[in-house]
């Protein structure tokens, strides 16, 4: 047995953070895990954070993390799928779109409304409600 009731630990080190994974074991004889995150804060001080999981819970743990897992699995390939639906969307809307050229035969009819030039379009508060008065007075 190591310093401190250590029995085994490992090492992952990413970008700032490390996490010790140590199988220790207490005074009493009981066997658990401890995880502990240490994050490298600015000044060159460490942040920890540790918790503690016991031989006998560890069973619940592990489906925890299992059912946790596998949710992230799901919802990322769901996000593919979303993202991968949505591309295939806009290139067949690209493939779609008709250009009409002025005077050409055969050419989509121009859309309905306000003629689009890129300048605002003001319209009258008069003319709206005169609009809306038409619309009720035909219902």
């Amino acid at each position: 047995m190591g310093a401190r009731g250590e029995l085994f630990t490992t090492q992952i080190t990413l970008d700032n953070r490390s996490y010790f994974f140590n199988i220790k074991e207490n005074r009493t004889g009981d066997v658990f895990l401890q995880i502990v995150e240490s994050k490298s804060k600015d000044g060159g001080d460490f942040d920890r954070h540790q918790i503690a999981i016991f031989a006998d819970d560890m069973q619940k743990f592990l489906q925890g993390m299992e059912k946790s897992l596998t949710f992230i699995e799901k919802d990322r390939k769901n996000r593919q799928k979303i993202a991968r639906e949505k591309k295939e969307a806009k290139e067949k809307a690209a493939a779609k779109k008709i250009y009409r050229v002025k005077g050409e035969e055969g050419a989509a009819p121009a859309a309905e409304g306000p003629k689009k030039t890129g300048r605002i379009h003001v319209v009258s508060k008069r003319q709206v409600a005169a609009a809306e008065a038409e619309t009720k007075s035909e219902e």
